[in-house]
């Protein structure tokens, strides 16, 4: 059998969609990703999505080659292991992810980090498709990175592409990581969330927790970013401004670095955001570039709010195969793109 399932783990939420042989959804689910208890809880969850997905797609979980995950925080594709997961609570430690999922779900498992397989997915089938060398930048509650070079992803020794975390101001802002400066200290969501809380309680107003509030949500998502900024707040405006800025020299730095002929915007904010701030995001890069005579084509990921589960779900062989540890089969497909 051909079809596959894919998990992508946000810091908001859980996506997961089953695909067949050519990577087409057949069938999805999405649900927020759990911010009480521990990874034990965010597993059950996630299992819970993946089998949603499939009885859309019309299937059992048992039944598909597989179920690719795409991870935040050090993920060890060749084990399953995930550890320092920074935007979800208690997840320090290394926990089996790989295994618990394939116990849960009755099916093999492969891991990967979160971006790097969405950024394979845009690669292979969305934006990044014309292109053999890329960067992926995902814009969400963090800034999460990924990079194809000659048509296969580079991973370096496992965490390559943590672009979030290129120090954009030495000794500035305290990241979410604990280091100061970094590119997600300014643009990742849950970082503009914490300056946010602290400017309003000194007394700056704004509007961006009344429609938090009315929304029902318990964060600033990324459509409450949007509202926001569509009613002219001007603590949005800042912010957003702010890290429009930090993107700019984050990315055009390592652009200068890599010379790849294309970079992809995703994640939360970017797809919500759109064109218009992917354009934007191209201009506040355009100083940093050191050949800024023949600048990198910047687009939009086509692949939306699927393409992390898409992705995923490309770690895992179109046909099923014998029966094999998720640790194989992860360290496998963790470097094709």
């Amino acid at each position: 059998m051909s079809t596959r399932g894919g998990i992508d783990l946000g810091g908001t939420k859980i996506q997961a969609v089953v695909v067949n042989g050519a990577g087409r959804p057949l069938g999805d689910a999405r649900a927020p990703t759990p911010h009480d208890g521990g990874p034990a809880d965010v597993a059950e969850a996630m299992s819970a999505v993946l089998r949603e997905a499939a009885t859309a797609a019309g299937v059992e979980p048992a039944e598909l080659s597989g179920v690719g995950v795409g991870s935040p925080g050090d993920v060890d594709a060749a084990t399953g292991v995930v550890s320092n997961v920074v935007n979800l609570p208690n997840w320090a430690a290394g926990f089996p992810l790989a295994e618990t999922l394939a116990g849960a779900l009755r099916t093999q498992v492969a891991i990967g980090n979160d971006v790097q397989v969405a950024t394979n997915a845009e690669a292979r089938l969305g934006a990044g498709k014309p292109y053999s060398s890329l960067l992926g930048v995902f814009w969400g509650t963090g800034v999460g990175g990924g990079i194809v070079l000659n048509g296969k992803a580079w991973v370096g020794r496992g965490a390559a592409a943590e672009i979030g975390h290129m120090v954009v101001r030495r000794g500035g802002a305290r990241c979410p990581c604990g280091r100061r400066g970094c590119m997600e200290a300014y643009a990742g969501r849950g970082a503009m969330e914490a300056r946010a809380r602290r400017l309003n309680k000194r007394g700056r107003r704004t509007r961006l927790f009344e429609i938090m509030e009315d929304r029902g949500r318990d964060r600033l998502t990324s459509g409450v970013w949007e509202r926001a900024l569509t009613q002219g707040d001007g603590l949005a405006e800042e912010l957003i401004e702010r890290a429009l800025k930090a993107l700019g020299a984050g990315v055009a730095s390592a652009v200068n670095l890599l010379d790849v002929e294309a970079v992809v915007i995703g994640g939360g904010l970017g797809l919500r955001l759109g064109e218009p701030y992917v354009r934007r995001i191209r201009e506040a890069m355009m100083p940093h570039l050191f050949n800024d005579d023949r600048p990198p084509a910047v687009e939009l990921s086509t692949l939306g709010d699927l393409g992390g589960a898409i992705g995923a779900a490309l770690l895992v062989p179109a046909r099923r195969k014998a029966p094999a540890k998720a640790a194989s089969l992860s360290e496998r497909t963790s470097q094709e793109a």
